[in-house]
């Protein structure tokens, strides 16, 4: 039987945040062996992953974040089961270190970052020993990003929901501000350029079935479908929106009143059950 130490125990557990216990058990399975106790934890892990992979983890922690150049943004979202979970500092900080790993390598998609390496192991192997550590089903629920001339970023209070906008040109109050409204006001796009023909159609039938509902003639509907379909973008498509902190202009025209021809090239936003 290998001498586990104190020491040992503790270095464990600061790599892997078990718990005392269990980095003391593991290290006696490995026979002291490290890398072997931590391989243990990990199979731990995916038991307990392989249990809970049925259940719903619908809590988290969201954050964004930029490049040192502002010039490549990300926003990652870290789901687990609980609240509890989700707003415990460990947590948060295992969902920055990932951001921050994003942000590092400019992974392009979730399955590109879950390839990605922290602590020594993949992303996708430390959320399952997580599992195994926290007893939670943990997983990367939403991840987006952007390349932009500056990208802005916004996280909401609580760390649920956030956005991150490009510009053309840098803007870092503005941009803030607009990542802000994009994060509030869940634009279906950037522009009615961007909305797609299917939602296009499905609001103009909707706006007829409405008119006729309301009895108006048959020779009006489509007049009025249109009418209808140009508020849904105004309320619908971030650069026609009212900005929020100043409902007399759009955000077209707040962006124009910081500096003329400054606007958004591109959006994306991440949010837990929003």
């Amino acid at each position: 039987m290998a001498n586990i130490t104190a020491a040992d125990v503790n270095k464990l557990r600061k790599q892997t945040g078990a718990g005392m216990m269990d980095c003391k058990k593991a290290l006696q399975e490995a026979e002291g062996d490290f890398d072997k106790a931590v391989d243990v934890l990990r199979k731990q892990g995916q038991k307990v992953a392989a249990k809970r992979a049925d259940r719903e983890a619908t809590e988290g922690c969201v954050l964004a974040g930029a490049t040192a150049d502002n010039s490549f943004g990300a926003v990652v979202s870290l789901n687990c089961e609980t609240d509890f979970v989700a707003k415990n500092d460990s947590f948060i900080a295992l969902t920055q270190k990932i951001l921050d790993k994003a942000l590092e390598t400019k992974a392009a998609s979730t399955e590109a970052l879950l390839k990605e390496s922290i602590d020594g192991m993949t992303i996708e192997d430390k959320l399952t020993e997580q599992t195994g550590v926290i007893g939670e089903k943990l997983e990367i629920g939403g991840y987006e990003v952007l390349e932009a001339a500056f990208v802005a970023t916004y996280i909401h209070a609580g760390n649920k929901l956030a956005a991150i906008v490009g510009m053309n040109e840098e803007a870092e109050e503005a941009g803030r501000n607009v990542a802000m409204q994009a994060a509030a006001m869940n634009p279906v796009s950037l522009s009615r350029d961007g909305v797609s023909q299917e939602i296009i159609d499905r609001e103009l039938e909707v706006g007829k079935d409405l008119a006729r509902q309301e009895g108006k003639p048959e020779a009006m509907l489509d007049k009025i479908a249109e009418g209808r379909l140009n508020k849904f973008f105004k309320e619908s498509t971030l650069l026609e929106q009212d900005y929020i902190r100043d409902g007399k202009l759009s955000i077209t025209k707040y962006l124009d009143s910081v500096k003329k021809g400054l606007t958004v090239t591109d959006f994306k936003r991440v949010g837990l059950g929003v």
